[in-house]
């Protein structure tokens, strides 16, 4: 997959540019910033542990609205059974995501597209490669001081 390709005749003054923030050339208003996350992050759905790093990413964007702030923790982080499914998305800044249902040891689905990773980002956000994120609405995620 290519990068997108920058909008034509585009001039930084026409938008507000936010400080190491990453833009889509096809789109500049659609922009995020990542940071690294200097806390233990915990990730629990309903009480398990599926995840626990000291070295996460929090991802904040901003597209056709404000998105809630995403947290990618390595793949070693994961402490539980997740399986690649069906479902794919594009996303015109990040690229081509994939979707992990969370399995239990019979290999029974306890929940479906709880978690996602885009494999082979774009250039320009390639620090989230590697990395999967989980949905807010779905399990619990907790930072504490180190």
């Amino acid at each position: 997959m290519s990068d997108p390709k920058p909008v034509k005749d585009f001039v930084a003054s026409d938008i507000t540019m936010v400080k190491n923030a990453i833009h889509n050339p096809a789109d500049p208003r659609h922009y995020a910033r990542v940071k690294p996350v200097e806390r233990l992050i915990s990730i629990t759905y309903k009480g398990q542990i599926l995840a626990q790093t000291t070295n996460g990413l929090r991802v904040l964007e901003v597209g056709h609205d404000l998105y809630d702030p995403a947290l990618y923790l390595p793949v070693d982080a994961i402490k539980v059974k997740l399986v690649i499914n069906q479902k794919t998305s594009h996303c015109p800044l990040k690229g081509d995501a994939q979707y992990f249902n969370l399995i239990d040891q019979d290999n029974n689905i306890i929940e479906e597209n709880i978690a996602w990773s885009y494999p082979e980002p774009f250039g320009f956000i390639d620090a989230i490669k590697g990395k999967i994120s989980f949905y807010t609405d779905r399990v619990t995620m907790e930072e504490a001081p180190l």
